[in-house]
Formats: structure tokens, sequence, C-alpha cells
């Protein structure tokens, strides 16, 4: 039996600097079924490896202080 990781790339703004970078993936990493989030504040995005919600990425975004905006 194989397994498929799922990786997704959101588009995060406000995100300046690696203090911004920890606050947002260690929301992120707190979802359900997220194994993974790697947050990059000069592109601006996050890539999360695992099954992730949408809107409870959004909320998670928003509780850490920073802007959703979208899937890339």
């Amino acid at each position: 039996m194989s397994s498929t990781t799922v990786t997704t790339v959101f588009a995060v703004e406000g995100m300046s600097c690696g203090h911004c970078e920890r606050t947002v993936s260690a929301g992120l990493a707190a979802l359900p079924g997220v194994t993974d989030v790697l947050a990059d504040a000069r592109a601006g995005r996050v890539t999360i490896t695992g099954e992730a919600d949408e809107d409870e990425v959004r909320a998670a975004v928003d509780r850490a202080g920073f802007t959703f905006a979208g899937r890339i």
C-alpha cells in the first residue's frame, strides 16, 4: 500500500522576518493533519505538507496576526 503526501502552498501577507515565519509555522503545525510547515517571509508563502483544511489554515494565519491571501 502506498501513501500520497499532499503539499499545498498558500500566500500569506505581512511576514517580514524569521520571527514571523516561526509564528505562522507554529500556528499551522498545530492543525490536525499537518505534518510539516515551511514559511518563507521573503516569498510571502507557506508550504504545508499533510491534509490541511483551507478554512482552518485561513483561521490559523489570521490568529497569528497575518493575512491569508489564498492558495498559490
